[in-house]
């Protein structure tokens, strides 16, 4: 009898130590999927170029192949990137270049830049090419969008270093969005607007008579006194936060992202199927858009040379476009 109970003592004890043991590889277990979860870096792209610029990121992120883990989303509007700052619900995020210096005022510096991602992505186009420099647009008419944004400050610059004043000799009517734009111009067979990618592509598209007339870009470049490729679209931005207890995961993205972006221009066709199966745009779309979105990778000291310079004429012509006063140093990520 007694033999009889040490045994079922010792059943007991085993069986209850087994128990504890499954308990805590399941808590352990529990543990490292939470850790896993919370190691995920939360990367977000407004839709368009910047987007575009990330699809290999994403694409491998799926497959498992990049160092960092991410939790990717796509954001549709500039308001959306900008309510996303102002609560800190990001790691790192694409933003329009002159935004990042308005969050990094609105929020006491807690946004630091760590790379731009498109340089000028304006065009002046027309149904017919009569329109070949920027001198020839005087006396007429540019329909476009985006009065008192960088758009505006961007063709009254090119309009200014070449001579003309806007009002004056070049009448400007503003419309309240891209598709406004691309209706007149479907209309008008003579209408000359100002579009950036990838609306043009979309108009295009519809309207295949569309012809580009003027790179933006190109004649931003040819301003006297300005440094070259410094007219700035969109940025990548990291939360402060972020980037300075984690800059190791920062140097991974940075290194993941350059490769996202070498990847576009040396795999096209496959670049727009990606976008295509992202939402960001039609695979056709972005077969046009993406050679002319100036989607590029540019970091450290140059990132910060040219930024300084895009920054201080937007300053110049509007102080409220950067949130009244330029970023200090420690705006620039330089690693």
């Amino acid at each position: 009898m007694v033999e009889m109970k040490k045994r079922l003592l010792v059943i007991l004890i085993s069986i209850l130590m087994l128990i504890i043991l499954i308990g805590c590889g399941n808590k352990k277990e529990n543990e490292v999927k939470e850790k896993a979860e919370q190691g995920k870096i939360k990367v977000k792209a407004l839709k368009g170029p910047p987007a575009v610029s990330m699809v290999k990121l994403f694409a491998d992120n799926e497959a498992g192949k990049t160092s960092n883990k991410y939790e990717t989303s796509i954001i549709n509007s500039v308001d959306e990137v900008v309510a996303i700052v102002a609560k800190k619900d990001y790691d790192i995020i694409t933003i329009p270049s002159n935004l990042a210096s308005v969050m990094y005022n609105k929020t006491n510096g807690d946004v630091k830049i760590a790379s731009i991602l498109a340089l000028g992505i304006n065009y002046i186009v027309g149904n017919n090419d009569t329109v070949k420099s920027i001198q020839d647009l005087k006396g007429k008419t540019i329909y476009t969008f985006g009065k008192g944004a960088t758009p505006e400050i961007v063709l009254n610059y090119v309009l200014k270093g070449n001579g003309l004043e806007p009002g004056k000799d070049v009448k400007i009517e503003f419309k309240s969005e891209a598709t406004e734009v691309a209706a007149v111009l479907a209309s008008e067979k003579d209408a000359i607007a100002m579009l950036p990618e990838p609306f043009l592509s979309s108009a295009q598209v519809k309207n295949p008579k569309l012809k580009v007339l003027i790179s933006m870009g190109d004649e931003w470049d040819k301003v006297k006194g300005t440094l070259p490729k410094s007219q700035i679209s969109g940025v990548v931005i990291v939360r402060k936060e972020f980037a300075e207890k984690n800059p190791e995961a920062v140097k991974n993205f940075l290194k993941e992202y350059q490769e996202s972006i070498q990847f576009l221009s040396a795999n096209p066709n496959e670049a727009a199927k990606l976008t295509g199966k992202y939402g960001i745009v039609p695979e056709p779309v972005a077969k046009r858009a993406i050679p002319r979105a100036n989607i590029t990778f540019i970091a450290g000291n140059e990132m910060k040379e040219k930024m300084t310079e895009y920054l201080k004429i937007l300053y110049k012509a509007n102080p409220k476009s950067v949130g009244g006063k330029l970023p200090k140093d420690d705006f620039y990520i330089i690693n």
